[in-house]
């Protein structure tokens, strides 16, 4: 009986280390697999693929709308351009998200000595800026060129999406970026039928620069097909399907418009408009008798952003009502 015990208890013992070895063996198994799978994360652009660094924490972006992509994602990035038309500054309408954010030139011009000492993980850029410093960038960090260079995905108004799309995945967030653009399409769509009952509802949207008077099409820009097509505006007698025109300010009562959005450049545009509000022709304007006619900020850049965009329709209700 004594002989049995033992022979139990050390087959036992077998058992019990047969076991611990077949899971050491699956343990190592399991993290040979693991470092075999862990490969590195690329992203496809108009310069070739990137390879996405592990760390994000430092990302300049030399864009206006790829600003407003990364914060709509909750992402802020380490460095980004201003523009003259904003007073060279940031952004207006992301301002208050950006405070402390290091400037590092325009668009055309940026500077790659701050760019450097920034020592990002990654560069953000469109295509037009990396057209002569690509390869400067790249040096600097990691570069991915958004974009298109194809004419009909350029005119195509919803582009900005993909750019959004773009972004998220290189911070590994497109389902928040999809969902937070259903949300938006659904928020159009309500402001749409706000619209649709206004019966008087033909709107000019004009942008007063220095020393002329343009008035935006229908189609060609993100901002024209949101406001006309989205949203429902019909537009103005002189409002044409794909161009844009100067206006001289005798033509300006032939526009016959219910409405009229203003954008008005920092450079000369608010002594134009100045001068224009002085005539009698721009006071015998329906829209104008009619307190109709109302100043934006910046639309036709914020419209290439999420964030942009639901601020537009915002203000497009607040106008309306």
């Amino acid at each position: 009986m004594k002989k049995f015990s033992l022979f139990c208890i050390f087959t036992s013992l077998l058992i019990l280390l047969a076991a611990c070895g077949g899971n050491e063996n699956e343990a190592a198994d399991t993290t040979e697999n693991e470092t075999v799978n862990e490969e590195p994360r690329v992203v496809s652009h108009l310069r070739g693929e990137t390879e996405i660094p592990e760390s994000l924490e430092k990302v300049v972006v030399l864009s206006p709308a790829y600003i407003d992509h990364m914060l709509a994602i909750d992402e802020t990035p380490a460095g980004v351009t201003i523009e003259a038309q904003f007073g060279g500054d940031y952004i207006p309408y992301l301002a208050d998200q950006l405070d402390g954010v290091e400037v590092i030139g325009s668009s055309s011009e940026p500077n790659l000595e701050t760019i450097l000492s920034i020592e990002p993980d990654l560069i953000i850029s469109d295509s037009w800026t990396a057209e002569s410093i690509y390869d400067d960038l790249n040096k600097i960090a990691p570069t991915v060129v958004l974009g298109t260079e194809d004419s009909e995905d350029y005119n195509d108004p919803d582009y900005w999406q993909q750019d959004l799309l773009k972004i998220a995945e290189i911070f590994d967030k497109v389902d928040a970026a999809e969902e937070k653009i259903a949300e938006l399409e659904t928020k159009v769509a309500e402001a749409g039928e706000v619209i649709s009952e206004i019966e008087s509802n033909k709107l000019a949207y004009l942008r007063i620069r220095k020393d002329v008077v343009q008035i935006y099409p229908q189609t060609g820009h993100p901002l024209n097909f949101l406001l006309y097509n989205d949203l429902g505006f019909t537009p103005s007698d002189l409002t044409d399907e794909s161009e844009r025109g100067d206006l001289s300010l005798e033509v300006i009562p032939d526009m016959k418009a219910d409405y009229i959005f203003l954008q008005v450049d920092s450079s000369g545009g608010p002594e134009n408009l100045q001068s224009i509000s002085d005539s009698s022709l721009w006071q015998s304007l329906a829209a104008v008798q009619n307190d109709k006619v109302f100043e934006t900020d910046f639309w036709i850049y914020k419209s290439w952003g999420l964030i942009g965009r639901d601020e537009i329709i915002d203000e497009v209700l607040e106008f309306m009502n």
